[in-house]
């Protein structure tokens, strides 16, 4: 193998550091102290389902078509995958150039292209997805007993123990599963991704143990993958940073509806919500019984303080509640009773919380659009200037930063995305879809801006500054770790660490056609994790 790339989603050095300090993590620790290292920061916006296809395309979402976990075609949603991601990834380069890949567990790579080697898709697949080349993941299981992308769901559906160890296991898979593909295949380039380092922190907020078990796991398996496989050169890299936050959950679509721009509705949900699948999955085929109002009553009045699924299923467990809720009150009519965005007749609105920032609903562009095309920049210009007066309940900016979109994103499909960016202040404030009181609480532990990048071994300068590294600037290094030229419409260039040929021009890329995700199950993980509200 001549490049390992080892993708630890949310690592950043404030993680880190303590557990190199208390030397808990001796492998990565050695690629870190060997090689050259730094921060890396991330994009706008600084989630998941975006940052993957930019750290592996080398562009920004503009250019390679994902935005957030959900596309949107007008006002209905779908999540993502890779038929979304609209330009080369790393594994096609080096196919074209000759070169064999092996990928295991990188987001949004389902259904994968045909290369040489092999790929098992991981974040946002289904739990059986297709793979490369086909009948690959049934060898895999047979070689190491297990592989699953996800936990199981009965464990998923509880917080305690069993959940943690089967997170401890995905771990183990990962790393079993990219051994085994590497012996078979014997990839000029390898990259596998560790999830859990992100979802530990969402699901046992401020239980740093957990933290520390999760990222020794992940050690054991880079260690014993540099053992069979002895890279020349290993680039390790994140998507995002993680950090605590201690401002305020501030719900945009309340702020506009008190200022005129969002109007509401009581015929249905509009914003994406892990509710709108809940029905499907619990309810019964009845109608409910006579306590079903009194529990729709009390859910919507929960649901207009931004008591979301994520936040009160486990209460709803401790009280032996949630089963009886499921069944006898469809949720769907707790929410037809509840108001929500109206997005045909809204002049703007936030959609989806992880893109960070606000649609416009533009005439001859969104199916509804009540502002005219000429009209376009000025109500951008108002949004923005409105935006920027939020001010928390103590009298702080909310945002440090409110922008047009083509501050960060720009690109052929810069359109399907938001119109303006808002940056909360120190990344301390989340934002939120939900209309009713204005400000909530966050979720403890979040996204932040700042990630982290090391390389060492052939053809790496331990000692060059990495000051100003960007999530961008990981697939022209990788490329060129390997002798390949990277793109000329890459919007990151390769790190000073390693030299490299310089940038071509490379034929248009023919986007697989965009398929629908349709997976329930899947829905149902991105509001465990906090993604749907």
């Amino acid at each position: 193998m001549q490049t390992l790339l080892v993708g630890l989603d949310a690592a950043c050095l404030p993680v880190l550091r303590p557990l190199f300090e208390d030397d808990e993590i001796p492998h990565l620790q050695s690629i870190f102290e060997e090689g050259a290292t730094g921060p890396l920061e991330s994009q706008i916006p600084p989630w998941t389902a975006s940052a993957w296809p930019s750290l592996y395309t080398g562009t920004n979402p503009g250019k390679h078509g994902v935005f957030d976990f959900l596309r949107f075609d007008g006002y209905d949603w779908d999540i993502v995958n890779a038929t979304d991601v609209r330009r080369r990834t790393l594994w096609e380069y080096l196919d074209e150039a000759g070169l064999s890949s092996v990928v295991v567990n990188a987001p949004v790579t389902s259904p994968p292209p045909e290369i040489d080697g092999a790929i098992v898709p991981g974040y946002l697949a289904s739990e059986n997805p297709q793979c490369r080349p086909e009948g690959i993941l049934a060898d895999v299981r047979e070689a190491i007993g297990d592989y699953r992308v996800y936990a199981r769901r009965e464990t998923d559906e509880r917080a305690g123990d069993e959940k943690f160890d089967d997170y401890l296991e995905l771990t183990e898979m990962r790393g079993e599963a990219f051994r085994y593909l590497a012996e078979e295949f014997d990839p000029d380039f390898g990259f596998v991704q560790f999830q859990k380092t992100d979802a530990v922190f969402h699901d046992f907020p401020g239980d740093l143990e957990k933290v520390r078990q999760v990222y020794r796991r992940v050690d054991e398996q880079v260690g014993k993958i540099l053992d069979e496989q002895d890279p020349d050169t290993v680039v390790v890299a994140s998507d995002h940073g993680m950090g605590e936050y201690d401002g305020h959950e501030f719900r945009v679509n309340q702020f506009f509806r008190e200022a005129g721009v969002v109007e509401t509705t009581t015929e249905g949900q509009g914003v994406p919500s892990w509710f709108q699948i809940k029905d499907e999955q619990l309810t019964d085929d009845g109608h409910g019984d006579e306590s079903s109002e009194l529990l729709e009553r009390l859910a919507t009045t929960a649901a207009n303080f931004g008591l979301t699924y994520q936040r009160g299923k486990a209460v709803l467990e401790r009280l032996g509640l949630a089963e009886f809720v499921g069944k006898h009150v469809p949720v769907s009519a707790v929410f037809a009773a509840s108001d929500a965005v109206d997005f045909r007749t809204s002049k703007a609105y936030l959609r989806s919380p992880s893109e960070l920032g606000v649609r416009l609903n533009v005439e001859g562009r969104d199916p509804d659009g009540v502002i005219p095309h000429s009209e376009y920049e000025s109500t951008r210009e108002e949004i923005i200037s409105l935006l920027t007066t939020a001010t928390t309940p103590e009298g702080t900016p909310v945002f440090e930063s409110v922008v047009p979109r083509e501050e960060y994103i720009h690109g052929p499909y810069a359109d399907e995305a938001v119109d303006i960016l808002a940056i909360p202040t120190d990344f301390q404030h989340s934002l939120s879809a939900l209309v009713g009181e204005q400000f909530g609480d966050p979720e403890p532990w979040n996204h932040k801006l700042e990630g982290v990048v090391a390389a060492t071994g052939e053809g790496i300068s331990a000692d060059a500054d990495l000051e100003g590294a960007h999530l961008f600037d990981v697939a022209p290094t990788v490329l060129a770790s390997l002798g390949v030229a990277p793109d000329e419409e890459m919007d990151g260039e390769a790190l000073s660490a390693v030299e490299s040929p310089d940038p071509k021009s490379y034929p248009d890329y023919e986007p697989a056609t965009q398929e629908s995700t349709e997976d329930g199950d899947v829905a149902q993980r991105l509001s465990d994790l906090g993604y749907l509200e």
